[in-house]
């Protein structure tokens, strides 16, 4: 329970700064608040949905009715049933994005960008589909063809999340690049999906070297040693949309509306983010300035 009571501790103290300043944002708009009155508060709800993909259940109603209604009723002592908290769930997708936003993240030069493929349904039930009808589109990636979106993400060399971006299945990988890294500078290391001059030039005058694999109908190039290890050790990423997937969780296909989806998808963002221990190149600081 410590673990459940840090998380609490550190999502409260945000809520604490953030939520008087969102709800005064939306009353300045002209816009009512858009749930009902609740005994649980924004930072409980946070937390219940955080926490579900800390402890690695596989479905959130199992999880939330025989383990939270029966084993952290003392935690939260205003547990409402499962549909209502279902109900409650989009209520709190902006705070969860600004948290995910507001995590640590160290800009140490070096920088690994990947896509990963989130199936909402299988690519042959895509038809019949109607949750994310007009929305998902069909895409393909290295495994094949699937249905639904693609989840872009930049990370530094210690696993840090700096970047993320959900686009349609058909979006170009190279589209969302040159936003997610407007503030990054240093070496960006990619696979072949990003090789484009244009998009290399676009940086490059930002501060930014884009370096990736080349293909085998292009003329080799000369590559420093010191970015050649680096781009063998682009794995990294790999390991990070693993661990997104098959420990937080942020992938499956029994969604029932698109803003449950992307609440899923953040706070799956949000306990990959504060993992005690990320995948790591452990490369000194004193290399990296070298």
């Amino acid at each position: 329970m410590d673990n459940l009571l840090r998380l609490f501790c550190f999502v409260d103290d945000f809520c604490k700064d953030f939520m008087p300043e969102f709800e005064k944002n939306r009353l300045e708009m002209g816009l009512k608040k858009h749930r009902k009155p609740c005994c649980l508060s924004a930072s409980e709800i946070m937390t219940i949905l955080i926490y579900f993909h800390q402890i690695r259940f596989r479905d959130f109603k199992t999880y939330y009715t025989r383990y939270v209604q029966k084993h952290l009723d003392k935690e939260f002592r205003h547990l409402v049933s499962y549909n209502r908290f279902v109900e409650l769930m989009p209520s709190i997708l902006l705070p969860l994005c600004f948290f995910v936003h507001l995590q640590q993240k160290t800009e140490t030069g070096i920088y690994f960008i990947d896509v990963t493929p989130i199936d909402v349904c299988h690519v042959k039930r895509a038809n019949s589909n109607k949750v994310f009808r007009g929305i998902a589109q069909k895409g393909k990636s290295s495994m094949g063809w699937f249905f639904g979106f693609k989840l872009h993400i930049v990370i530094n060399d210690r696993g840090e999340l700096m970047a993320y971006k959900v686009t349609t299945g058909n979006t170009d990988d190279r589209i969302p690049v040159e936003k997610m890294t407007k503030d990054l500078q240093g070496k960006l290391f990619g696979d072949r999906g990003y090789i484009s001059q244009k998009l290399f030039d676009t940086l490059y005058q930002k501060g930014l070297q884009l370096i990736t694999k080349i293909k085998k109908n292009m003329k080799n190039k000369l590559m420093l040693l010191f970015d050649k290890l680096l781009l063998r050790k682009r794995a990294i990423i790999e390991s990070v949309n693993d661990q997104l997937k098959n420990i937080s969780q942020i992938e499956h296909s029994r969604h029932r509306s698109v803003n449950n989806f992307m609440v899923n998808l953040m706070s799956g963002l949000a306990a990959y983010c504060l993992q005690p221990q990320k995948p790591s190149l452990h490369l000194k600081t004193e290399f990296l300035m070298a």
